[in-house]
């Protein structure tokens, strides 16, 4: 787990640890190894042995954003790891503290044009999705703001609810995040409100277009899995995620279940890369 304990990933990973370890007949151990927006955890996985004892949990920074932000990231995303699944997405959702002044989308665009870069805009981290959330829909509203990177979702949460932070674009999955939300959520694959927040406008319906993300947790092990071990693991992966005590605990925090093959993570990862290379080109974005 390359990030702290407390957000949408760790929980993930906490979550799906006990019914792997039941479905394996092995002890699993959660190691939240954090820094380097996620990439330090990721390096010590695409430098373990590849024997199926050593996977990671990851969000999509580390995987598709850090190695197009980053320079001399210690790994090849698209080569040095064995791709198991993509778990779960959740849709990004814009929030600011219940005492803030901006109840509306349209309120934030309107101090972020008046003020040019006075608001800030925390993350859970340099090159982590919400941070290019924030970019996207600077990019978008013709806006500027100041990124404050956390390392995590759950400190940048912390800290937004204790008065620390103006704005956040975290995954819908987080608690505290849904808690206060007061701003609009959007879905990669479809334009609609979430069913657990029916009242809450997307951003397409508060006049944002194309700023639509989706925040998504894969699995990986070391390049290199023997093909029987490759299969074992993700099938235990699939019946977790699928598992009745499981599920219903990932729905309730707002996942939506992927589980899919690992040649759809490859060719899913391919994509997103792609997508996120060009913002990062776009805004000239740095991990300063």
């Amino acid at each position: 787990m390359p990030f702290p304990p407390g957000g949408s990933t760790d929980t993930l990973a906490r979550t799906l640890g006990a019914s792997m370890q039941a479905k394996l007949g092995q002890t699993v151990i959660i190691e939240n190894k954090a820094g380097a927006t996620g990439t330090i955890g990721t390096a010590q996985v695409a430098r373990a042995p590849a024997d199926g004892h050593t996977v990671l949990v990851s969000s999509l920074g580390p995987l598709v954003i850090a190695p197009h932000l980053l320079k001399n990231v210690p790994y090849d995303a698209g080569k040095d790891l064995d791709l198991l699944t993509v778990a779960v997405q959740a849709p990004n959702v814009l929030v600011v503290p219940a005492a803030s002044p901006y109840k509306t989308v349209a309120d934030v665009i309107a101090a972020a044009k008046k003020s040019p870069d006075k608001l800030t805009f925390a993350s859970s981290g340099n090159g982590s999705s919400d941070h290019l959330t924030a970019e996207l829909f600077w990019l978008q509203t013709g806006t500027s703001g100041v990124h404050v990177p956390y390392k995590g979702g759950a400190p940048a949460v912390s800290d937004l609810l204790g008065g620390g932070g103006s704005l956040v674009p975290e995954h819908q999955c987080d608690r505290a995040a849904r808690q206060r939300r007061q701003a609009a959520r959007a879905g990669r694959h479809r334009l609609k409100r979430s069913a657990l927040m029916p009242a809450v406008p997307t951003l397409a319906e508060s006049g944002v277009k194309d700023a639509d993300v989706y925040s998504w947790q894969g699995i990986a092990a070391p390049k290199g899995l023997p093909a029987d071990v490759k299969a074992k693991l993700h099938a235990a992966l699939i019946a977790a995620l699928n598992d009745p005590a499981v599920k219903p605990k990932l729905l309730e925090v707002g996942f939506e279940i992927v589980g899919n093959t690992p040649a759809e993570f490859a060719a899913f990862q391919a994509a997103e890369s792609a997508r996120w290379k060009k913002l990062i080109e776009a805004r000239k974005i740095t991990a300063d």
